[in-house]
């Protein structure tokens, strides 16, 4: 449990009485079979009824005793490890919601959902199995050694021989058993990433017919993790049966030398019966360590899987921001020479010595051939990824200086993927801004040409919405993304290909909203048509990372060979049309 104390500590007194109230079991084990032994040597041997019944009472005295501790116990070990396990998925979701990009892009999704559930599920498991067997193993098996030896000290030495094979044993199977179940979890992922890939995308499966091919790729990946999984616990079907063996072995062993001694008349039945009881029980705690040290080895796997997210060096932060309290007021964009890309180990920039201002009220477009960057740049201006080289500032404030919180509070974004959660449309609106009236909520779905469809809905904002907004078209799903983003009332506005999917009649109301009710706000414009941005204040071109062109319309159509080339493209697709 090394780097998990900060989980327990809450919950000590769990921790403590579980295996403590344990204990009773363990009294009632080394004490019962010594009872019983006193039952058949004296009473029985003596017909002395009276001694058998108070013999009777006081083992039935012990097994309740047993069981009230036995049932606290486990209740405070469940408690102990539910709670635990509940804080450390707490800390993990935590810490994936403060990822930049960069870290998520790191993991998978499945990764991320099986460390999560599985991963933290198994911890729970060892903890608990952990907290029942602490004390009840151990106690068990000193207890039995320690009632062997005063019971016969020459067959006791039965458990010389025996034990250090056993211990040999267990050791081969911690090793063999570690990296197997590693590999399993891995193999996990990678089915949880299939899942959660084909339900995501289901529809356009169906579209394209492709379920058999579907079908097929999970069965493999499901046949991996079949393969792996019985890889692994091939070590825990070969262990109960060399267990089993071994203790039936030894009882054998133990009662053809006892019975040898009984015989001589140098060891009483009854003692004979409770030596015989002691070597069951110092075996069964064996086979109970080598269970929990095989689960304890696919723990140990998902604990590391959960400490690369729990240690995981969160790339963007805002620890070192000089600014922290300033907020964006103009939304004044100023890009400085910047260079980025992904990957530190990629020889190659993305975005090459970008260089452009974007002054409050601006309406900035961006166009450029698919892959030239657009997405990537505009990413750069909330600190969604950090860039390479050169500055973006905000403000005349380099975007590292402000609080994260503060900045992104000050840009509203519509991402170029658009994604609606669960829940009624007026809650997907709220996370623009959650104490919003209902009248702000209808005039931001307003500019964003949104509000005419949901009223059309019967139970308009009400209308519950399918997980990623299944239920609502590509159009009606911008619009009130687009709608979300001006609830914020955000001093820079970013559209990222945001009205591809709407009629540009819709498009253009959209856009005069833009210019009236939102003139104070930079508006920062992606877009494939450029109707959409022609009217802009400049439009930035880009071509393979590097800007270009930067005017207006009319100049770029004089100046900018890209430009041109890109209009008359749509032009003559519009003509032949």
């Amino acid at each position: 449990m090394k780097g998990y104390w900060k989980y327990i500590k809450p919950y000590l007194p769990y921790f403590i009485l579980g295996p403590l109230l344990m204990l009773s079991e363990v009294a009632g084990e080394i004490v019962l079979p010594k009872i019983m032994a006193s039952m058949i040597d004296v009473g029985i041997a003596n017909n002395d009824i009276s001694y058998v019944i108070m013999r009777a009472l006081l083992m039935f005295g012990c097994i309740c005793i047993m069981i009230i501790g036995g049932i606290g116990g486990h209740y405070m070990s469940i408690k102990a490890s539910v709670l635990f396990s509940a804080d450390v998925r707490k800390d993990v979701f935590k810490k994936v919601q403060n990822f930049s990009f960069k870290n998520i892009d790191e993991f998978s999704t499945g990764s991320l959902v099986t460390r999560l559930t599985n991963d933290i599920t198994q911890l729970q498991n060892i903890t608990r199995m952990f907290l029942i067997m602490a004390m009840r193993s151990p106690g068990m098996l000193i207890g039995g050694i320690i009632m062997s030896l005063t019971i016969n000290p020459k067959l006791a030495l039965i458990l010389v021989v025996v034990m250090p094979l056993l211990a040999a044993v267990i050791t081969l199977l911690l090793k063999t058993a570690f990296p197997r179940f590693t590999a399993m979890q891995k193999k996990l992922d990678g089915l949880n990433s299939n899942i959660q890939e084909n339900i995501t995308n289901v529809r356009v499966i169906k579209s394209f017919v492709r379920e058999k091919f579907e079908i097929n790729k999970f069965r493999n990946a499901n046949e991996n993790l079949k393969d792996s999984t019985l890889n692994a616990m091939k070590i825990v079907i070969m262990t109960m049966p060399f267990m089993t063996l071994a203790m039936n072995i030894t009882t054998i062993v133990t009662v053809w030398n006892g019975g040898q001694f009984v015989i001589n008349g140098s060891m009483n039945v009854g003692d004979l019966t409770a030596f015989t009881t002691y070597i069951v029980q110092i075996l069964m705690s064996l086979m109970m360590v080598s269970m929990l040290i095989l689960q304890s080895s696919r723990a140990a796997a998902s604990s590391r899987r959960i400490k690369e997210v729990l240690n995981t060096e969160v790339d963007l932060t805002d620890d070192e921001a000089k600014h922290k309290d300033a907020v964006v007021t103009k939304g004044k964009v100023e890009f400085r020479n910047v260079c980025f890309k992904y990957y530190t180990n990629r020889s190659e920039n993305i975005l090459k010595n970008i260089s452009f201002t974007a002054n409050p009220g601006e309406i900035i477009g961006i166009v450029g051939s698919t892959g030239s960057g657009k997405t990537s740049l505009v990413q750069l201006i909330p600190r969604l990824y950090d860039v390479t080289e050169g500055e973006v500032l905000v403000d005349e404030i380099n975007v590292k200086d402000y609080s994260i919180k503060h900045l992104r509070d000050g840009v509203g974004m519509v991402l170029q993927k658009n994604v609606l959660f669960s829940g009624s449309i007026e809650d997907n609106l709220r996370w623009g801004d959650e104490n919003a009236s209902m009248e702000e909520i209808r005039l931001a779905a307003d500019h964003a040409q949104a509000d005419g469809f949901v009223t059309s809905f019967t139970d308009g904002y009400n209308t519950e919405l399918g997980q990623g907004g299944v239920n609502v078209s590509g159009g009606q799903k911008q619009r009130l993304c687009i709608a979300r983003a001006l609830l914020k009332k955000p001093k820079i506005l970013i559209l990222d290909d945001s009205t591809s999917a709407v009629d540009t009649a819709t498009e253009a109301k959209i856009r005069s909203a833009f210019e009236t009710d939102l003139k104070d706000t930079t508006k920062i414009i992606i877009a494939q048509r450029i109707s959409s941005v022609m009217h802009a204040d400049k439009i930035l071109v880009i071509s393979e990372g590097k800007v270009t062109g930067f005017d207006t319309h009319e100049n770029l159509l004089k100046n900018n060979e890209d430009y041109r080339d890109i209009y008359y493209s749509q032009v003559d697709k519009e003509v032949s049309v």
